[in-house]
């Protein structure tokens, strides 16, 4: 069993997922994760189709150099955002995952919230790339690491607002006249 970054509260009332070792880029990921960090699962899943299809862009908001812009990315009130489909694939895998752990533990699934997800760089892939005058140049991929724990959302109560209001003497003496 591998360790998390967050234990939940209530472990009965959520799920985790995780990822080892993921040939995607980090960076791309990180973004991804944190676009869809505290949304309801149905809403989470809606999202990153949508970012398959290039209907909806991921937000860079931190790993944005040479990121180019795009009107998509106005409603998050930034203006660089890209459709990083490999990432999305794989944190839509996860979310697939951690769906069917709460099924086999009785959990709503559309109570579901993303409570938790964390991306961290894993080991890079080194290989070289042969280049011209016979110089060679380091050619690495950056996989990640990628964990996701999902609360089940607890339904609010409206809290009674019968309340007695007391006055002052001054305030009742207003009030009569």
């Amino acid at each position: 069993m591998t360790k998390y970054a967050v234990s939940a509260q209530r472990a009965d009332k959520s799920v985790k997922a995780s990822g080892s070792y993921l040939r995607t880029h980090f960076k791309n990921t990180s973004e991804t994760a944190n676009a869809i960090k505290g949304m309801n699962l149905k809403k989470a899943v809606a999202y990153l189709e949508d970012v398959k299809l290039h209907k909806r862009a991921i937000p860079f908001r931190r790993f944005n150099g040479g990121v180019g812009r795009t009107s998509q990315a106005k409603v998050f009130g930034v203006t660089q955002g890209r459709w990083p489909v490999k990432s999305v694939e794989f944190i839509l895998g996860l979310l697939k995952n951690a769906e069917s752990n709460a099924e086999v533990k009785n959990l709503n699934v559309d109570e579901l919230k993303i409570k938790h997800i964390q991306v961290n760089q894993a080991p890079k892939q080194r290989r070289r790339t042969f280049r011209a005058h016979g110089r060679i140049n380091p050619y690495m991929s950056n996989p990640c690491h990628v964990e996701v724990v999902l609360v089940e959302e607890e339904k609010t109560v409206a809290k009674e607002t019968d309340k007695v209001v007391r006055l002052s003497k001054r305030r009742l003496v207003a009030r009569r006249q």
